[in-house]
């Protein structure tokens, strides 16, 4: 579905990722992991169309899209769930996830509605409530059902456990473990490595802008650099 070759990428003159390949392949669930700083973001930002590459280039089925702007990309059937929610908080919760919506002939709407609000049934309960006024954990349940409303076949999710409380952590792996049960192909950048990898068909490790390991989600969580790096296992 998704093929990432040799790209490169950042902001002005300061490059963040360096020469990074990846793919993803219709159905997985595959997880960009690593510290604070690494690059996973940028990527994310350069897939969606938010930055330009500055070498390399990026395929969705087949398709070049890394000059393609970011609302065409969308049509496509891709959505980003963007770090920190980024929510319309003085919108109610119908109207955020109306916005989600825009790319949708009028027709689809309803059932795309009906859709999210089956995956996450407290927003059908404070459809009327301001957005600024849910939780944290409702807030991103938001963010991840309006990224859906667009009926995406790839969705990425850009630390979507970020400011959870921990008890509502394994919640959200389990949101994403039933994105992909619908059908949905999801791309998940995540701090928090064992989580994301324990549910990753397959994960890339990132360090400083760059792959310095692949491989199945659960063969990573038995490599001795990621223990070592991100779980806390003695050396």
């Amino acid at each position: 579905m998704l093929e990432v070759s040799h790209v490169s990428a950042g902001y002005g003159d300061l490059t963040v990722v360096h020469d990074v390949s990846f793919h993803v392949e219709d159905g997985e669930v595959v997880s960009l992991v690593g510290s604070n700083g690494a690059g996973k973001s940028t990527i994310l930002r350069t897939v969606a169309g938010l930055l330009r590459p500055k070498s390399g280039e990026i395929l969705l089925r087949k398709e070049r899209i890394d000059r393609t702007p970011p609302y065409r990309i969308v049509k496509k059937r891709v959505a980003m769930v963007p770090e920190g929610r980024q929510l319309f908080g003085r919108l109610p919760v119908i109207d955020n996830l109306l916005l989600g919506a825009y790319t949708l002939p009028q027709a689809e709407v309803e059932g795309a509605l009906a859709d999210v609000l089956k995956l996450f049934p407290i927003l059908g309960e404070r459809r009327d409530q301001r957005a600024e006024t849910l939780s944290g954990g409702e807030q991103q349940q938001l963010a991840i059902a309006r990224g859906l409303m667009s009926r995406p076949s790839l969705l990425m999710l850009d630390e979507p456990s970020l400011g959870i409380m921990p008890r509502l952590v394994a919640q959200i792996f389990e949101t994403v473990h039933q994105i992909r049960k619908q059908g949905v192909t999801v791309l998940l950048v995540e701090q928090n490595v064992f989580e994301a990898l324990e549910i990753s068909d397959r994960g890339y490790v990132l360090q400083s802008g760059r792959v310095v390991l692949e491989g199945k989600g659960q063969d990573l969580l038995g490599s001795d650099l990621v223990r070592k790096a991100y779980l806390g296992a003695a050396a």
